[in-house]
């Protein structure tokens, strides 16, 4: 079994200190995206990755079995998804903190990841996305929340990040089959305000329309299903 952080010997000075190196075990599906990732980490010498895995299950048999530092997890793994995979892992591995990557920015999957146990959340669509310092900041004990998660304010202050809860209620209602018209009666709002809701989330979803807009949402459970 492999120590979760391993040392390195310095010999010039008899006065330095031995160097910890954080043991990383990359959970990632997609073969080409794994590697990319393997050579920003061991571009960094005080990096190693010690293991890959291509899906949720083999993420949790590889951390108990080499008990690395951090696990990159995907939050989309084939099998059991990386949200399930980081709660197994942190029930066994105690030692082990999880790094989440996802393409999701809403506030319902940061809050269910930060609920599974996972330390960090950053996006992995990011082109500026600096895994060697989130690595870093997770297995020192801190919790990583990407940048881009918060977005600017928007309607009076009411977003802080992913979807507001008044946000939340219009989609709900347009998941129903609700009309701007129908849903600015039921939530005493005016129409105007229940079409710049609308537009708002499209934009912070990237999605953009309607039908588009329902099937997200039933598929990623940010509403309950009519």
């Amino acid at each position: 079994m492999l120590e979760a952080i391993n040392t390195l010997e310095t010999n010039d000075d008899p006065l330095t200190q031995p160097v910890e190196v954080i043991t990383v075990l990359l959970a990632e599906d997609h073969s080409l995206v794994r590697r990319g990732f393997r050579r920003l980490l061991e571009d960094d010498p005080m990096v190693r990755v010690v293991g890959e895995a291509s899906t949720g299950e083999e993420a949790v048999r590889l951390a108990r079995e080499l008990q690395p530092a951090v696990v990159i997890m995907d939050c989309a793994l084939p099998g059991i998804n990386g949200l399930a995979a980081t709660g197994r892992i942190r029930e066994t591995c105690s030692n082990t903190v999880v790094l989440m990557l996802s393409m999701h920015s809403e506030d319902t999957w940061v809050r269910k990841a930060m609920k599974c146990g996972a330390s960090g959340y950053i996006l992995k669509n990011a082109a500026e996305l600096d895994l060697v310092a989130a690595v870093k900041s997770v297995a020192a004990g801190e919790t990583v929340l990407d940048p881009r998660l918060s977005r600017p304010a928007a309607l009076k202050g009411e977003r802080s990040y992913g979807l507001t809860p008044r946000e939340l209620q219009v989609l709900q209602l347009i998941v129903n089959g609700k009309s701007n018209k129908e849903i600015a009666s039921h939530l005493d709002l005016s129409v105007n305000t229940v079409s710049v809701h609308r537009a708002n989330m499209m934009q912070a979803l990237g999605i953009h329309n309607a039908a588009e807009l329902v099937a997200y949402a039933i598929r990623n459970a940010l509403v309950n299903p009519v």
